[in-house]
């Protein structure tokens, strides 16, 4: 893991296949590189949650971690044999999930996505964690992944829904509550 790229383009996916991480070529919408790129689209969303100002440290750090963790993950992801996600960062999550979910009263009704620009950003890394989530598991009928990948996905989709309703109340606005019977 410790190439450095000093050239940006090396023209060798200009044929429509892209190299793994083992030096094998797949075709780019091998599922293996949508499972991977769905992550990487995560990972960014979260980057735009950050990138809003005036948000609580302790979510800042958390979030911060994740895209470190997601990073480890797309590195799995990409490199059929290498491990990187363990049981330990699913139970940072799940520890992060029970303190930021602690002090939210509890849910009567569906939210709907906003609540202000950082709720509303959380909201989609949520759902773009659930697609990642999804192609790892169509991945995973043709090629056996660690239950952590999966494990991981679905747990940090359930942190970034607290943690965007941690937001919506941080910024100010609040949840907008999804009205069944308009």
């Amino acid at each position: 893991m410790g190439n450095r790229l000093s050239k940006i383009y090396t023209r060798t996916g200009d044929q429509g296949t892209t190299g793994l991480g083992d030096g094998s070529r797949v075709n780019k919408d091998d599922p293996r590189v949508a499972a991977y790129g769905d992550t990487d689209e995560a990972n960014s969303a979260i980057g735009m949650v950050l990138a809003v100002r005036d948000i609580p440290e302790e979510v800042r750090h958390c979030l911060t971690e994740v895209q470190h963790e997601l990073f480890d993950l797309g590195g799995e992801l990409a490199t059929p044999g290498y491990r990187a996600i363990q049981q330990r960062h699913i139970d940072r999550l799940e520890l992060a999930l029970d303190a930021f979910n602690a002090p939210l009263p509890p849910l009567k009704d569906f939210i709907l996505p906003g609540g202000g620009p950082a709720a509303a950003a959380c909201h989609l890394a949520r759902t773009i964690t659930r697609r990642a989530e999804r192609t790892c598991w169509a991945l995973n009928r043709n090629e056996k992944l660690p239950y952590e990948i999966t494990t991981y996905l679905n747990r940090l989709s359930d942190l970034l829904f607290v943690i965007a309703r941690i937001l919506a109340r941080h910024e100010g606005g609040s949840e907008v509550l999804w009205q069944h019977k308009r």
